[in-house]
């Protein structure tokens, strides 16, 4: 008989997934890591549709692995190629690894408090999930407050994207294809204008160091 395990299972290994992309070294990891973590939530909506049967997650997966797995990440390796070496994208975060990793378990335990409050015929067996949903958002902040690289910061947008994503899913898995259509356009529109945002700051200043740019130049 079919259970939420996998679907909880699977939204375990976004946490996962998550860090990897926070506190990869380079920005071509994070986005070798960003794809991963695009292909378990493919993953968790063919779980996800197998146990509801909601035959619309199963067109959420294949809109989801075209645009999340392929084409977003193949925008952001493409930046990479057009910026070059010599701006500063790999810079290391502002924390270390642990308390990095720290934050995020912090994040996260709140996010399981806050959730458990909830009473929805809807989320009751895929609690677990939804918290890890609604953590994505606050990992996705605090990627982008302590990466250094401006490149990288792009990922805390897109690691948020991806718990909405997930926590629709979770809790109208009946709704229609065109709803998450609307979701990953808007995505994919916003990561064109961020690497094209990116690709001008390298030009004009040869720095993606948000700490060499705090500062307006007149």
């Amino acid at each position: 008989m079919l259970d939420f395990s996998l679907v909880n299972v699977l939204g375990a290994c976004l946490i996962i997934t998550s860090m990897a992309v926070v506190l990869a070294r380079t920005g071509r990891v994070s986005a070798q890591f960003y794809a991963l973590q695009s292909a378990v939530l493919v993953a968790l909506f063919v779980a996800l549709g197998a146990v509801t049967g909601s035959t619309e997650l199963y067109l959420w997966s294949a809109s989801a692995f075209a645009t999340k797995v392929l084409l977003v990440p193949g925008i952001l390796l493409f930046t990479l190629r057009k910026v070059g070496d010599s701006a500063d994208v790999d810079l290391p975060p502002k924390l270390s690894p642990m308390k990095c990793v720290g934050l995020v378990a912090v994040e996260v335990f709140v996010c399981f408090v806050a959730v458990s409050g909830i009473d929805l015929p809807t989320a009751a067996a895929v609690k677990p999930t939804l918290a890890v949903a609604l953590a994505h958002f606050f990992i996705g902040l605090t990627c982008i407050v302590i990466q250094r690289s401006i490149f990288k910061q792009i990922f805390g947008y897109c690691l948020m994207e991806n718990g909405s994503h997930v926590a629709l899913a979770l809790l109208a898995p009946q709704a229609p294809e065109l709803v998450e259509v609307g979701i990953a356009t808007d995505a994919i529109f916003a990561v064109i204008i961020l690497a094209v945002m990116v690709c001008r700051i390298a030009r004009t200043t040869h720095t993606l160091d948000a700490d060499d740019l705090a500062e307006l130049k007149g």
